[in-house]
């Protein structure tokens, strides 16, 4: 970053909106972009950390899963999967893919399971795009035993619902405290520190939904990487579509594993576009309903990526894709119409139930953040405090927030290592009971003498919140 840090770029950005007569080059404010590409580097969200976060998670899926007590596949999925947050800035989210139970598109493919897997066939006839209703074809699952139920017609379906309704009973691992259902998910709270939304999956085979993905023309991504997405395959997760009168017995087709990778393959400046975009969804639009999720953003620019040359997008570029994607936004909530990445005939905002006011008013706010132009950047908090930082200080902090997240997640998988049998391993009550790491606590102590000067009241601090604060 330069010396005399970047507030002058913005402080001297043109508030004038553009209008539509006007020539919309790629390169307009392409100072500002490349500083907000530098500062976003500063804050965390740089190529080589994401890769490396992403290394972490990989390891602690692998320690997981090497436990024998484990009763399905855990993996990571959002935004800890695709190294785009903190150790404590989000939720961290898991997927459970359930041991012995697979679902098939075709039940052509029965003979290739083995016999001991339980097996459904999806029925996508009477649902909505992108969801299907499982029917029991093969084995007799004691553990979803409760959640079987007929269909009338003598078939045995799977309830999502009551599916759900086992596995709420049930504790992620010893300790704790289970909240509300958000959809699919169940999320479980570890005190203060560690949230996290578990996602429990079946495995499913749809080769022709996949095959209908890949094949249609793109820009992005590379053949490779189109392959490998499809050798991923997908999941049904239990989540009807909301407006069926069968919500109870559908089942929501999902493509996390493919998801996360997409992400990964994203260049340096879609990814930043995805990060500043929930920013702004976060600090400016903060909508109270589903109507704008992360995913919806995710699925945004997804679409931008695959239908643009990557060529154009570059670090200069930044703000000029950041106004495309707002206004994809303001369209999907005009029209009330997203295609879902993978499955286009899918509408993600099918069931947002906005009214004409509602949308009203949310067209008008993102029109309103368009025209402000490249000024947005200083009413997000996070980047307003690092634009108004002096350079040195804000490197400092910032080196220093590093190590102590690279520490700690080295901690967590040190802690799954030596783990054999009690799973309830809370990453924050490890580092302050078992084995204090003295770099992490030198650096905690370091900042806050920047933050307290006056020792005596260091006493009065909680460490734990301190070190939160700090990686949130």
């Amino acid at each position: 970053m330069a010396e005399r840090g970047v507030y002058s770029y913005f402080s001297n950005a043109e508030r004038k909106p553009l209008s539509s007569s006007e020539p919309r080059s790629r390169l307009m404010h392409a100072d500002v972009s490349i500083e907000t590409s530098k500062v976003m580097d500063i804050l965390g969200y740089g190529k080589e950390l994401r890769e490396k976060r992403r290394e972490y998670y990989r390891e602690n899926d692998r320690l997981w899963n090497s436990w024998p007590v484990v009763a399905g596949i855990l993996i990571t999925v959002g935004s800890k999967a695709e190294g785009l947050t903190c150790y404590s800035e989000s939720d961290k989210d898991f997927l459970l893919e359930i041991h012995d139970v697979k679902c098939l598109e075709d039940v052509s493919d029965i003979n290739a399971i083995p016999e001991q897997t339980a097996l459904f066939s999806m029925d996508t006839r009477l649902c909505y795009p992108g969801h299907c209703r499982l029917v029991l074809e093969r084995g007799f699952p004691l553990l979803l035993l409760s959640a079987l139920c007929e269909d009338g017609y003598g078939l045995l379906l799977l309830s999502s619902y009551s599916f759900l309704n086992i596995f709420a009973i049930f504790k992620f691992s010893p300790g704790p405290g289970v909240k509300e259902r958000a959809g699919p998910s169940l999320p479980y709270s570890y005190g203060p520190w560690c949230n996290i939304d578990a996602v429990y999956a079946l495995r499913c085979h749809c080769p022709t939904i996949l095959q209908r993905w890949a094949t249609r023309p793109r820009h992005w991504p590379q053949p490779d990487i189109v392959q490998k997405v499809v050798s991923m395959g997908s999941f049904v997760t239990p989540v009807g579509f909301k407006e069926s009168e069968y919500e109870h017995v559908e089942w929501r087709i999902c493509f996390n594993t493919g998801e996360s990778e997409l992400v990964t393959n994203l260049n340096d400046t879609q990814v930043k576009l995805y990060v500043l975009l929930k920013m702004i969804k976060q600090d400016l639009l903060k909508p109270r309903n589903k109507v704008i999720t992360s995913y919806t953003l995710k699925n945004i620019v997804l679409w931008l990526a695959e239908n643009n040359p990557q060529t154009l997008f570059h670090e200069m570029s930044l703000f000029f894709w950041l106004r495309e994607a707002l206004s994809e936004l303001r369209r999907a909530i005009s029209s009330k119409q997203l295609p879902y990445f993978m499955i286009p005939e899918r509408n993600l905002m099918a069931s947002c139930k906005l009214t004409d006011a509602q949308q009203r008013r949310w067209i008008s706010k993102i029109t309103d953040l368009i025209d402000e132009g490249p000024i947005i950047i200083q009413r997000l908090p996070k980047m307003r405090r690092a634009i108004i930082a002096h350079p040195e200080t804000l490197r400092w902090f910032y080196m220093r927030r590093l190590e102590l997240e690279i520490l700690i997640l080295e901690e967590m998988n040190r802690q799954n290592r030596s783990s054999n049998s009690n799973l309830a391993v809370n990453c924050f009550d490890g580092i302050f009971r078992q084995e204090p790491t003295r770099r992490m606590f030198k650096i905690v102590f370091e900042i806050l003498n920047r933050m307290c000067p006056d020792e005596r009241n260091l006493l009065l601090l909680d460490c734990s919140q301190i070190l939160f604060r700090i990686l949130s």
